[in-house]
């Protein structure tokens, strides 16, 4: 018996990193799961890798038609959504005197806006005593030189999640935030070299980098029954990071 079994989940930016780990372990669990992402190739491989009862829908979650086109696919394929996992998201680096309106529109147009719309787009769907579930970062309480921009747009998730909890509180529909802190994503590669990997990793308590697949855990745990009492919280999963 899963935590997930008959469940209906829709994670956003799904393809790779911790959103695929959560969409790989939801689908173990019992769950039908729905992943987007933007680029085919890496969907596909996504889709393959996890196996079975799960379909990946192309496009980008800052995109309202591909918003409209992810949830009519839900709507004729299963007709509800149970749990929804706001995951997608973008960091770009930029000192203030630096910031360019690209980078704001594009980091907000994701990670703040592009999340208002996926969870806003879901809700005709959603069944009441659903979990919504949206990716934060720690960096929204820690002000990390050069990340003004992404950690504004991060921090801005868990204003939404306090307030659409009271307003869905009469659908027993609980709205959370799961916060990382470092952990071993492809886009961690892109984003940093050696040293500042070195530099992060020596910020965390237990010495050692997160796992996608500890991510994962944390995001099954507010996706079902178990976290039934949790609500309007940002959980930080960071190795103690944020707590020092």
């Amino acid at each position: 018996m899963g935590k997930l079994d008959g469940k209906v989940a829709v994670i956003t930016g799904g393809s790779s990193g911790m959103a695929f780990a959560s969409a790989k372990l939801f689908v173990e669990e019992g769950a039908y799961v729905y992943i987007t992402g933007r680029r085919q190739e890496a969907l596909d491989q996504a889709v393959e890798q996890i196996g079975r009862n799960v379909t990946g829908v192309r496009g980008d979650a800052s995109d309202l038609d591909d918003l409209d086109r992810l949830f009519d696919t839900v709507k004729r394929e299963k007709g509800k959504i149970d749990v929804l996992f706001a995951s997608a998201g973008t960091a770009e680096p930029a000192k203030l005197g630096e910031i360019t309106e690209k980078q704001f529109d594009t980091t907000f147009g994701l990670n703040a806006r592009g999340t208002l719309f996926t969870v806003q787009k879901a809700l005709p769907l959603f069944n009441d005593g659903g979990s919504i579930l949206m990716t934060g970062s720690i960096a929204s309480i820690k002000g990390w030189s050069d990340y003004s921009v992404y950690s504004a747009s991060k921090a801005a998730l868990h204003s939404f999640a306090r307030t659409w909890l009271n307003e869905l509180k009469d659908r027993k529909i609980r709205v959370n935030v799961l916060s990382p802190g470092q952990i071993q994503t492809p886009i961690q590669e892109q984003l940093f070299d050696a040293e500042t990997k070195r530099q992060f990793e020596s910020l965390i308590p237990r010495g050692e980098i997160g796992r996608p697949e500890e991510i994962a855990t944390v995001a099954l745990f507010l996706a079902s029954d178990d976290s039934s009492y949790v609500n309007g919280v940002e959980l930080s999963v960071d190795g103690g990071t944020s707590a020092i």
